[in-house]
């Protein structure tokens, strides 16, 4: 059989276009940030990294740490620990990345908050949006951080 002709191949995109909003799952320490970053790479305007994260010991500062100098000054980074649709809705056409939804729903359980009435609100928020969004959530059925940092997977 010949092979095809340059006009019976389908265009291949190289970026192709992401939808609406992404949701990027997997288990603790998987590399969701570095793949959701990877999404969004090539995106040609303004990125804002929406952090969710607190720093609550040395062990989380330092990934912290190591998370914004992985992304480097491409990205903007704004800390939402409690308040994500505010975020999203002061992000305007900007490609968003939300990491991690988990960590947003602890903190809002932490701090007493309505997490139904917090996510009617970040529903709303994703609804309104003018550009992408990836969020990331951990599946915590696969699987949950070790207690000892010692035995956590880097």
């Amino acid at each position: 059989m010949p092979a095809p002709s340059p006009a019976d191949r389908p265009e291949v995109q190289p970026n192709p276009p992401l939808p609406p909003a992404t949701l990027v799952l997997g288990g603790a320490r998987s590399g969701k940030s570095r793949y959701a970053e990877s999404l969004l790479a090539g995106h040609a305007g303004r990125r804002l990294y929406v952090a969710t994260a607190e720093a609550g010991d040395e062990e989380m500062a330092e990934r912290i740490r190591r998370h914004r100098a992985r992304r480097g000054a491409a990205w903007e980074t704004v800390e939402a620990p409690l308040d994500l649709p505010q975020a999203l809705a002061a992000a305007g056409a900007a490609a968003v990345l939300v990491d991690c939804l988990t960590l947003w729903l602890s903190n809002l359980i932490h701090a007493r908050r309505d997490p139904e009435a917090a996510t009617a609100a970040l529903v709303a928020a994703l609804a309104a949006r003018r550009g992408p969004v990836v969020l990331v959530s951990t599946e915590v059925g696969w699987g949950i951080v070790p207690g000892e940092a010692g035995k956590h997977r880097r």
